[in-house]
């Protein structure tokens, strides 16, 4: 019932208007009504163009008078005709004289205010009155600035502060290159918005004094309500202005963003309460979202006159669309609705695509976005997901089986070995019980005995942890009781006792010419010193 209110009045809105202003200097006077053949904008757009005419040429009062001896009374201005008061004009319990006398006077006062806006001391008066208005403005905005960022901005920084620490437990340390809260931002577009408001009514009031621009201004809204409320586009048998677009546009996204809302709200307050799993919650939470938004649009279509049959038109030029421009996008829509009915992955899925390890946070009809180990969001197309290899180590289940390398030197006890291996994965709480952890003796390496610990975990997002954890518990038993890890290294054994080196016959005279040259060199040194 309110959508049908609310359309029907937008339909109102754009119906054409039935009287039309008669303009002196931008400021309406009366109304006239259709009458005979001529409209009502007809009717004023004459009368408008002959009265600021007059107003612009004449330097002696004007005289407004009324012409009895026709017909119908007729308004004349220095002898021109204006218009003819018609019985269409009449308000109820009011004659044509009547009317006559009354357009009479309110023309007259408005003709005389026109001539002494235009006057030098008049202007002069204006001019520093808008000086004045000006400056104030300026000072009003330059205080408001200083005075928000005084109080206002330390006290919303106070407020989110204390909202992040009790949220988090973390007080809000902001770094230079960390982007700024939103709530600051939020304060710096509130505070832009009051001084540009105060700016905008300063320059509007100042418009508003000077005749040349009160009619400059008239115009340029008048030309930008007709361009809004002129019909522009043709549905079907009826025709819609840009006003009508827009309005139709606005209901569209508030649709849109109440539906999203509306989500929130069935994942937050009901869905986490029936025991489903995450993924069936952001499944059954999404669709709901499209499905309102789908069945929303027809309705709010219907409501707005639109004939859904007329629609068969552009939907075929969507489809073309889709064949030639838009491949892209509908390839990742359908690649979307795959991974929605379909599930091989959902939400809170640790998953691996080519490089990139980490959670499915979100999925959606176009992109997946997945968090990394790092706490890196990265939205990924969801054909990536259908076209390449994707490891999922939730799937079905959550359990995983982890491998851990580890060697130890030759002439270790290999039942040592075992136990103090089973017995660093007994310790770390994420190793599940069942099933048992295992040890495995892979083979004699370059160096050491190779062994592989074989452990089960249900959290395969805290796999690298995990390791880390089990190799540090590893190394402080292996401590305790003896086990010794070795390092890579080779032994050169010489059997014979004897190393047998070959040396040419040159290289031999070389060392005894090098030899004698050094024994010389040594007595004669010895000689110079005694």
């Amino acid at each position: 019932m309110v959508l049908s209110c609310v359309f029907s009045t937008g339909s109102v809105s754009a119906q054409p208007q039935q009287t039309a202003p008669i303009i002196v200097d931008g400021n309406p006077i009366f109304e006239v009504s259709p009458s005979g053949q001529f409209t009502a904008s007809q009717r004023a757009d004459e009368a408008n163009r002959i009265l600021r005419e007059i107003i612009k040429d004449s330097k002696s009062p004007v005289r407004v008078e009324i012409d009895s001896n026709r017909d119908l009374p007729v308004i004349l201005v220095n002898n021109s005709h204006i218009l003819s008061v018609t019985s269409n004009d009449l308000p109820k319990g009011r004659s044509i004289t009547e009317q006559a006398k009354i357009w009479q006077q309110q023309l007259a006062q408005a003709i005389e205010q026109a001539q002494y806006e235009r006057t030098l001391s008049y202007l002069m008066t204006a001019t520093l009155i808008s000086l004045a208005v000006l400056l104030v403005a300026f000072f009003i905005t330059y205080q408001l600035e200083k005075l928000w960022h005084r109080w206002i901005d330390p006290l919303l920084e106070r407020a989110n502060s204390q909202v992040l620490l009790t949220e988090t437990g973390q007080p809000l340390t902001q770094l230079p290159t960390q982007p700024r809260p939103k709530i600051q931002v939020f304060s710096e577009v509130f505070l832009n918005l009051i001084k540009g408001l105060i700016g905008f009514i300063s320059i509007i009031y100042v418009t508003r004094l000077f005749p040349q621009t009160r009619q400059l201004s008239y115009d340029f809204v008048n030309l930008i309500v007709n361009s809004l409320v002129a019909d522009l586009v043709t549905l079907g048998d009826k025709q819609y202005s840009v006003l009508d677009l827009v309005f139709l546009i606005a209901v569209l996204i508030a649709l849109v963003f109440f539906a999203r809302t509306l989500g929130v709200v069935l994942r937050s307050r009901v869905l986490s309460f029936t025991g489903l799993s995450r993924a069936a919650q952001e499944t059954i939470a999404l669709m709901a979202n499209y499905t309102m938004v789908f069945i929303g649009a027809i309705i709010i279509l219907q409501l707005w006159g639109l004939d859904i049959s007329s629609l068969t038109v552009f939907a075929g030029v969507l489809g073309v669309g889709i064949g030639l421009g838009i491949q892209g996008i509908a390839k990742e829509f359908v690649s979307g609705l795959v991974l929605i009915f379909e599930r091989p992955i959902q939400v809170g899925d640790f998953v691996e695509v080519g490089e990139l390890m980490g959670t499915v946070e979100r999925i959606s009809v176009r992109s997946t976005e997945i968090k990394t180990l790092d706490q890196i969001s990265v939205i990924l197309p969801n054909s990536r997901f259908l076209e390449s290899e994707v490891i999922n180590w939730n799937h079905r289940t959550p359990v995983s089986r982890l491998k851990l390398a580890v060697g130890v030197a030759y002439g270790s006890d290999l039942s040592l070995v075992k136990n103090a291996l089973l017995d660093a994965a007994k310790q770390h709480k994420e190793v599940l019980t069942n099933p048992p952890p295992k040890v495995g003796f892979v083979g004699f390496g370059d160096s050491c005995l190779d062994f592989q610990l074989l452990i089960w975990i249900s959290k395969p997002n805290k796999q690298f942890q995990i390791k880390s954890d089990l190799y540090f518990i590893i190394d402080s038993i292996f401590r305790k009781r003896g086990i010794n890890i070795p390092f890579p290294q080779q032994d050169l054994n010489i059997e014979s006792g004897k190393l047998q080196v070959e040396i040419s016959p040159e290289l031999i005279n070389s060392l005894t010419e090098l030899s004698q040259s050094l024994a010389a060199w040594i007595k004669h040194q010895t000689n110079s010193q005694e």
